[in-house]
């Protein structure tokens, strides 16, 4: 069912983003600042091509720093991409990135960084990882990070052998990337040399705070048995601090897997601005810890909103454990000292717990910090109203 909702909402995304649903004025072009660098590797002895989208509010702001994807297989991802970045960047659960979006030339010599011994592929073919890494980290991203505006949250994602060739870039340049997303990953060629290799190098890692996204539809032999070892020796071995996704999409065909996993993988890889219950562990420190990592991942320095330490309140009061919810009011009146929401939110607190005096002693304070015009200027006098006829 996940599988079937995710693949729809991505479709339909993709539709309207490049069908006549969106104005003139709304097309892609438009959008989007679409820059194509040519450039001479020297490490690969042959020119290569990228596009570089630019997001919108590029031009907005001079000092602006974002994160960045570096995209395997070009710029005819970006349709994809662009429909569920789009839809998650609206309830501000991620941010504005720039993508980089590599062309292929030759990928199976570049995406493979073993050779093909496996008769169930092209012999001899692969064997160039190792160098089209190097050509990524040492010409094609000092060129973007000495030209445009990006911070060191970089992402690396590409699909069946762009996806052996994103685990590869975490496990041999894990200081430089942050998350890999590996849609199908062709962990079968050489033999399986790609699944064996992650497995080990996680082995090796007592602690990683990175993101790893892997994804499979109906793959069957030869490469799902090299998956499945893959992941169950990714469970088995899997470093305290890393965020490890996995997904199965029954029924779902190789070629149309990117297509039913970008949503997950996005949503999930990045922070929400506003916290949410379920990612709070119930520890007023861990708030603060949250957003110190959503400000990692953005490049800019975020703090809690008031309102979202109410909410979180406000779902405790819910749950009725009244010691979290106080507990949560205080830190948002610690946090917004001026703010009288905050106040009237402790006071709802204190009224469902039946402690009416202190209720009201927090409403009045609501009170005395708004005016008549605030928005909630009614329901604090409501509040009070109430809780004087309850003292009475």
């Amino acid at each position: 069912m996940k599988s079937l909702l995710s693949l729809t909402l991505v479709v339909v995304l993709s539709f309207l983003s490049t069908s006549g649903a969106f104005s003139q004025e709304m097309t892609t072009a438009e959008r989007y600042q679409h820059v194509t660098e040519q450039l001479h590797s020297k490490v690969l002895n042959e020119s290569r091509s990228v596009v570089v989208q630019l997001p919108k509010s590029y031009h907005d702001s001079q000092d602006k720093k974002y994160p960045v994807i570096y995209r395997l297989d070009g710029a005819g991802t970006l349709t994809t991409m662009n429909a569920v970045l789009e839809s998650l960047q609206s309830q501000n659960a991620a941010p504005e990135v720039i993508v980089v979006a590599i062309e292929n030339t030759d990928r199976l010599r570049d995406f493979y960084p073993t050779v093909n011994q496996d008769p169930n592929g092209p012999v001899g073919y692969g064997g160039g990882g190792a160098k089209f890494l190097s050509f990524i980290t040492e010409e094609l991203m000092p060129l973007v990070e000495n030209k445009y505006r990006v911070h060191d949250f970089r992402v690396i994602e590409g699909a069946s052998a762009g996806g052996v060739f994103a685990l590869y870039a975490l496990r041999e340049k894990t200081h430089l990337f942050k998350a890999a997303l590996a849609y199908s990953a062709a962990v079968w060629w050489a033999n399986g040399a790609s699944a064996k290799n992650m497995v080990a190098f996680l082995k090796s890692q007592p602690q990683l705070d990175h993101y790893i996204y892997t994804s499979i539809g109906n793959e069957g032999a030869p490469m799902r048995p090299y998956y499945d070892n893959m992941i169950a020796g990714i469970k088995a071995n899997q470093p305290q601090g890393m965020r490890w996704v996995n997904e199965t999409y029954p029924g779902v065909p190789h070629n149309l897997i990117t297509a039913a996993s970008t949503f997950s993988a996005y949503h999930q890889l990045f922070l929400s601005a506003y916290l949410r219950a379920h990612r709070y562990d119930g520890n007023i420190s861990s708030i603060s810890d949250y957003y110190t990592r959503v400000s990692a991942q953005r490049g800019e320095n975020l703090t809690a909103p008031e309102w979202v330490i109410r909410e979180l309140g406000y779902y405790y009061v819910g749950m009725q454990n009244y010691e979290k919810a106080i507990a949560l009011f205080e830190y948002d009146i610690a946090q917004y000292p001026n703010t009288p929401d905050a106040y009237n939110g402790l006071a709802y607190g204190f009224e469902q717990m039946g402690e009416y005096r202190k209720a009201l002693t927090n409403v009045n304070k609501a009170l005395k910090l708004a005016d008549e015009s605030h928005d909630g200027y009614q329901v604090y006098l409501n509040r009070q109203k109430r809780l004087l006829a309850q003292l009475q």
